[in-house]
């Protein structure tokens, strides 16, 4: 398959990764998201940079081994979860799912204020974008863009 890369695209999404990384939330939130919206939509190349990703950043073997069951794992804060399941339930809008309940929403604002969430609503946003993107092109994991 063909790259779809351009240099406009590229600009893009360097100013939305801008405009995320401005939203004062902790970079680890971030990641995490990404990792748990990548997994919930399957794509091994956003699940594999994600992890490489989270490490650089310090995150544990132990939670990120963990992502993929947050809601049984004791190694989440409260924010955490609050925002994993905001990327959850944003990224799973097929098939009759709920989407962002009043509960997971209220959620979210007890943790976060309107600068974060919109950086993290954007990130989630975002990874979907690329997991699509990497699915229309049978991008593989492990290699570098």
């Amino acid at each position: 398959m063909k790259s779809v890369a351009t240099p406009d695209l590229i600009t893009g999404i360097q100013h939305l990764q801008k405009a995320i990384h401005a939203g004062g939330v902790d970079p680890l939130v971030l990641e995490l998201v990404h990792l748990r919206a990548s997994q919930v939509n399957g794509c091994s190349p956003c699940v594999f940079a994600g992890v490489a990703s989270a490490k650089k950043h310090g995150e544990t073997d132990e939670r990120l081994h963990s992502v993929v069951a947050w809601r049984e794992a004791p190694f989440f804060s409260d924010a955490e979860r609050a925002a994993l399941a905001l990327a959850e339930a944003a990224t799973r809008i097929q098939d009759g799912a709920p989407g962002v309940t009043d509960e997971i929403w209220d959620d979210a604002t007890a943790h976060f204020d309107d600068k974060q969430l919109s950086a993290i609503i954007l990130n989630i946003a975002l990874t979907n974008f690329f997991n699509r993107i990497n699915h229309t092109i049978r991008e593989l994991a492990g290699k570098a863009w």
